[in-house]
C-alpha cells in the first residue's frame, strides 16, 4: 500500500514537470502574469489619479457631457450652437475629423498614384518632375506645410469686397471658398434611392460582365454603361419628381457672403498639406509596388498587343497591390493621426473643440483625454479592418 502511494506521488511529480515544460502551458501562463501585471499597473495609476482629484475637489465622471457648452465652432457638420452640451462638441469635432481623414485619404491617394506612375514614365520630364515632389514634399515637416498653405497662400487673399471670381458664383477671398449649395426639398428623397438602385444595376452589371468575361473571353463597355446607369436613372427622377433640388447661390452681404457653402481656409490649408505630403509617400510606395511585378508579366501583354495604359490597368496594378496595399494602410493611419496638427491653424477638429477648448473650460481631463484616444484608436482600427479585407481580396487564392 505505502509503494502504491509512493507511486501516485512520483507519477504526479512526472506529470507537474512535464506541463511546466510544455510550451504551450508555458505560453498561456506567461500570458496571464503579464495581463494581470498591466492591469495592477493602470489601476495602480488611475486609483492614484482619481485620489489626487478627489483631495483636491476636482469632479470626475462623464456628467459634464450633458453641461451647457457656451462657445461656438466655425464649421459644423451638425446643428450646433452655444446653447447645445459638451457631448454634442464632442460629435462635432469627430464629424470634423472624420471629414477631414476621409477626404484627405481620397485626395492623398489619388496624388499619390499619379505621382508613383509618372516616376516610372520614359519621359525624362516627367519623371524628374515626380522625383523633385517626392523629394520636397516628404523632406519638409508637416506642420511647417500646413503653415505655408495657410499664412503664406491663403491669408494673402483679398478681402470679402475683392474676391477673386470664377464664373458668376464662385467667389476666393480670405475668409474662404464660397460655392454654391443644394437645397433639398420635398420629393428629394426619390432622387437618392433612385441614385441607389442605379448603383446596385451598376454593380450587378459589372458582375455580370465580369462572369461573360471568364466563360466567352468578350468584354463589355462596362464603364460606359455604369456611368450611363448612374447618371440617367437619378437625371430621370429628378425631372419626373418635379425638380426637388434647388440652387443657394452666395451673394455679398456688407462684409462677408451669405448663402451657398464656405469652405474654410482652416480646412482647406489643413486638407492641401495632408494630401500633398502623404501623397509624397504613397508615390513612393506605388513606384515600389509596380517594380516588384516581374517585367516578364510587361513584356506578355505587350506580345499579347495590349496598350501601355491597359497593361498598367489590367496587369501590372492588379499584381503590384499585392505590394502596395500594406504600407499603404500605414500612410492612411498616419494621415488620420496627423489631422491632429489642426489646432495649430485653428481648424474645429476633435482636439482643437474638445481636448483643446471643452477640456479648458471643465477641467476634465482624464475623461477627456480618454475619449480622444478612445476615438483614434477606433478610427485606426477600422481603417486596418476595412485594408486587410480588401488586402485579403486582393491576395493570390492557393489551389
Amino acid at each position: 500500500m505505502a509503494f502504491s502511494t509512493k507511486t501516485d506521488s512520483s507519477q504526479t511529480r512526472s506529470r507537474t514537470k512535464n506541463l511546466f515544460y510544455n510550451p504551450m502551458f508555458r505560453a498561456i501562463i506567461f500570458q496571464l502574469v503579464a495581463v494581470a501585471a498591466l492591469a495592477f499597473f493602470f489601476y495602480s495609476i488611475i486609483n492614484n489619479a482619481l485620489t489626487n482629484l478627489e483631495t483636491r475637489g476636482i469632479a470626475t465622471g462623464f456628467d459634464f457631457l450633458s453641461q451647457e457648452a457656451g462657445f461656438g465652432i466655425g464649421l459644423t457638420l451638425i446643428d450646433y450652437d452655444e446653447t447645445f452640451s459638451y457631448g454634442r462638441t464632442f460629435f462635432v469635432g469627430l464629424l470634423n475629423t472624420a471629414l477631414i481623414a476621409i477626404l484627405g485619404v481620397i485626395l492623398a491617394t489619388a496624388l499619390g498614384f499619379i505621382i508613383g506612375i509618372a516616376r516610372l514614365s520614359p519621359n525624362w520630364l516627367v519623371s524628374r518632375f515626380a522625383a523633385l515632389y517626392i523629394e520636397i514634399f516628404r523632406n519638409i515637416p508637416l506642420l511647417l506645410q500646413i503653415f505655408f498653405w495657410y499664412f503664406a497662400v491663403l491669408q494673402v487673399l483679398p478681402s470679402p469686397k475683392q474676391s477673386l471670381q470664377f464664373g458668376e458664383s464662385i467667389f476666393l477671398n480670405i475668409r474662404g471658398l464660397s460655392i454654391p449649395s443644394p437645397i433639398f426639398e420635398q420629393g428629394s428623397s426619390f432622387i437618392f434611392i433612385s441614385l441607389l438602385i442605379a448603383l446596385i444595376i451598376a454593380m450587378s452589371y459589372q458582375y455580370y460582365a465580369k462572369r461573360k468575361q471568364q466563360n466567352t473571353g468578350k468584354q463589355s463597355p462596362v464603364l460606359l454603361v455604369s456611368v450611363a446607369v448612374i447618371t440617367l436613372l437619378p437625371l430621370l427622377a429628378f425631372f419626373i419628381s418635379g425638380k426637388p433640388i434647388s440652387i443657394d447661390y452666395p451673394v455679398l452681404k456688407g462684409f462677408n457672403f451669405s448663402g451657398g457653402i464656405t469652405v474654410l481656409p482652416e480646412l482647406a490649408a489643413l486638407l492641401l498639406a495632408l494630401s500633398i505630403y502623404t501623397a509624397a509617400f504613397i508615390a513612393e510606395i506605388v513606384r515600389s509596388g509596380i517594380n516588384a511585378v516581374s517585367h516578364g508579366q510587361t513584356e506578355a501583354a505587350e506580345a499579347l498587343g495590349l496598350t501601355r495604359n491597359k497593361t498598367l490597368r489590367l496587369i501590372v496594378i492588379p499584381q503590384a497591390m499585392r505590394v502596395i496595399i500594406p504600407p499603404l494602410t500605414s500612410q492612411y493611419l498616419n494621415l488620420t493621426k496627423n489631422s491632429s496638427l489642426a489646432m495649430a491653424i485653428g481648424y474645429p477638429d476633435l482636439v482643437s473643440v474638445f481636448a483643446g477648448t471643452t477640456l479648458n473650460q471643465t477641467g476634465q481631463a482624464i475623461e477627456i483625454i480618454a475619449m480622444t484616444m478612445a476615438v483614434y484608436l477606433s478610427l485606426s482600427l477600422i481603417t486596418s479592418l476595412l485594408m486587410n479585407i480588401y488586402n485579403k481580396k486582393m491576395a493570390l487564392v492557393e489551389r
